[in-house]
C-alpha cells in the first residue's frame, strides 16, 4: 500500500451535496432539464441552439469556478492530492467515459436526479456504478497493493 489514505470530511461532504442537490432542483425548474455533468458538457460541445449552449455554459462555468471562489475568500488555492500518476488518471478517465456512453448518463444525472425521480433505471445503474467502485478499489488497494 503507498500510505494514502482517504480523509472523510462529513461537512464538507454534506455541504457540497446539499449545493448538487439545489443545483438539480434550480436546474429541473428554470430549463426542465436533468443535471447530469456529462450530458451538460457534451451538450455544450454539440448543441445547436444558442439559448441551449447559454444555459449548460453557465452550469460548467459554475463547476469550474469553485476553486477560484475558495482562492477569492482564503487567498489559497485548494489542494488536491492525486495518489496516482497522470497516465492512470487519463485511463481512468477514458473507463469513465466508456461507462457514461454505455449508461447512458452519469452518477449525477442517474445517482442525484434519476434516482431522486425514482427511476429503476438510475437505481440499477447507481448500484452499478457503486459496485464497480467498490470492487476497483479493493483490486487496486489489496491485490495490485497500488
Amino acid at each position: 500500500m503507498t500510505g494514502f489514505e482517504t480523509a472523510f470530511t462529513p461537512l464538507q461532504s454534506l455541504a457540497g451535496g446539499v449545493l448538487i442537490g439545489l443545483a438539480a432542483v434550480m436546474l429541473m425548474l428554470a430549463q426542465g432539464r436533468i443535471m447530469g455533468a456529462t450530458g451538460i458538457l457534451s451538450g455544450l460541445i454539440t448543441a445547436g441552439t444558442v439559448g441551449d449552449k447559454g444555459w449548460r455554459a453557465a452550469m460548467v462555468a459554475g463547476m469550474i469556478s469553485g476553486p477560484l471562489l475558495i482562492f477569492a475568500l482564503t487567498g489559497e488555492m485548494p489542494v488536491v492530492e492525486v495518489p496516482v500518476s497522470l497516465p492512470m488518471v487519463l485511463i481512468g478517465g477514458f473507463i469513465v467515459g466508456i461507462g457514461v456512453t454505455f449508461g447512458s448518463g452519469c452518477t449525477s444525472g442517474h445517482g442525484v436526479c434519476g434516482m431522486a425521480r425514482l427511476s429503476k433505471r438510475s437505481f440499477a445503474a447507481t448500484a452499478t456504478f457503486m459496485v464497480v467502485c467498490f470492487a476497483t478499489v479493493y483490486v487496486i488497494r489489496h491485490v495490485l497493493g497500488v
